[in-house]
């Protein structure tokens, strides 16, 4: 089973899968073809309109047949929202994506950052991909419900006798923000139940037997730099250096998922493996990670990297510069757990040869939508830099911040003049071209891209956080 992280993509077998998300939570679907919206409203699955052709919704659980949806279709979306539409996602557990194939076979799991105040959440997509399907973790959110999923899908949402909700932005992306007299506005449909739903607490959860302390292994493991780089030098890569911060970091996760006796990003303290490598004190532009259990040697766990597509992928990857390796045994069942941690250092040339990237395959699609190149506005790049090192720093992800600011107040903060901002943020993504793909492939971040009013860009980065990295992109006109 594959853990995934916002962005990650998992190949899918052929024949039906499904996507269950357990807890107070609404899951719906929307089934689009390559323009990114629906067709009609048989394209909208929801709790009460539970089939389509290829999908079909049981309680938490959707199903999905790929090769019985309707003709054109190459993506369905999976969305989560709270079963009480007036509650925060952010009040609730975390949304977990569970993903099985044929016979029950777990395939994957999702846990996205954890919303705040977003009310719909795009959880993840399935989408075809030559003669074949994958599925991408997305964990993206809108504030304003589903009348940001409405704008970005072309979902028809009916009007409630409510008051119109003040101005909120989708926490992926945010487009023409400043405010107009008479701005249309779409409005949340009601829920056709008798009243709110009432959420019970559950009995008191008898904790388990403390386990006993987990035995750290030698922080430097025989033979595994050796063996790593004779793997990189057979396909051309760079070798890379043992660095004391990521062994410190990847001893300090192996630890914590020994503790808790499961594979996670994530520790039971809440700490994510990226977070552990910039409390170490190493900054970095690209990072990727092996989370195991299993095997008992380095060498042994350098083979279990071989032989499997992703994990080799990893350790061959030439931009990796750095490495740190660690294991450490759960003392009450004998498992051992492995975390290696992959990294190259962000310096100023590695950012802003980072963010140049961002702006040339930005404007590369905009040449091939015939639009003119952006230029780079230096105070829109020194709000969008802020913004993807704050939300790395306090672990939030949304396009409005903690005290409530917006894209807009963020630009005239760095003294920006500009009367048109639009923003698109990322997170997750290992590279400039996975996040630029990334935006091109959501309706709502492609409209901010090909935006023909727009003139200027700037362009943020920053790595940790439970995420791993946060990419903004700050649009003026």
């Amino acid at each position: 089973m594959s853990e995934l992280v916002p962005g990650g993509n998992l190949p899918l077998p052929d024949g039906a899968v499904t996507v269950r998300v357990p807890g107070p939570f609404d899951v719906s679907a929307l089934i689009t073809d390559d323009g990114g919206k629906v067709r009609g409203d048989d394209d909208f699955v929801f709790y009460n309109q539970p089939a389509a052709p290829g999908a079909r919704l049981h309680g938490d659980t959707l199903t999905v047949d790929p090769p019985g949806l309707r003709a054109g279709a190459t993506r369905v979306t999976v969305v989560v929202s709270a079963a009480d539409p007036a509650t925060p996602l952010g009040r609730l557990p975390v949304p977990t994506l569970h993903v099985t194939g044929a016979g029950g076979r777990s395939l994957a799991r999702f846990a996205p950052p954890r919303p705040r105040q977003e009310t719909v959440l795009l959880l993840a997509e399935l989408y075809r991909r030559g003669d074949g399907w994958k599925l991408r973790a997305l964990g993206q959110g809108y504030a304003d419900g589903l009348a940001g999923l409405a704008r970005d899908f072309g979902v028809d949402v009916a009007d409630d006798p409510s008051p119109p909700p003040t101005r909120s932005t989708p926490s992926a992306t945010s487009t023409t923000p400043r405010p107009t007299p008479n701005a249309p506005s779409a409005t949340r449909p009601g829920r056709p139940t008798p009243g709110a739903p009432t959420l019970t607490r559950p009995a008191p959860r008898v904790p388990p037997p403390a386990r006993p302390a987990p035995t750290p292994a030698a922080p430097e493991p025989d033979g595994f730099l050796g063996l790593v780089n004779s793997a990189r030098t057979s396909v051309g890569s760079p070798p890379v250096s043992l660095d004391a911060r990521l062994a410190a970091a990847a001893r300090a996760h192996a630890a914590a998922m020994a503790s808790a006796g499961q594979l996670g990003v994530q520790g039971a303290d809440g700490v994510s493996v990226h977070q552990r490598v910039t409390a170490a004190g190493y900054a970095y532009v690209t990072v990727g990670e092996h989370l195991v259990s299993g095997p008992r040697t380095p060498a042994e766990f350098v083979a279990y990297c071989l032989r499997t597509e992703q994990p080799r992928r990893t350790l061959h990857d030439p931009a990796f510069t750095d490495v740190g390796l660690a294991y450490v045994t759960d003392a009450r069942s004998g498992d051992t757990y492995w975390t290696a941690l992959w990294a190259r250092p962000l310096t100023p040339a590695e950012l802003a040869r980072a963010q140049a990237d961002v702006v040339a395959l930005t404007n590369r699609e905009r040449a091939r939508a015939g639009l003119p190149p952006l230029a780079v506005d230096p105070l829109l790049a020194a709000a969008a830099q802020a913004y993807s090192t704050d939300m790395a720093a306090r672990a939030f992800y949304s396009h409005t911040s903690p005290e409530g600011t917006q894209p807009w107040d963020r630009a005239a903060a760095a003294g920006s003049t500009r009367r048109s901002i639009g923003e698109n943020i990322a997170c997750g993504q290992r590279s400039a071209a996975e996040v630029v793909e990334g935006w091109m492939n959501s309706p709502g971040h492609r409209a901010n891209i090909l935006k023909p009013a727009f003139t200027h860009i700037g362009v943020g980065f920053a790595g940790g956080g439970p995420a791993g990295t946060y990419w903004t992109q700050l649009f003026g006109a």
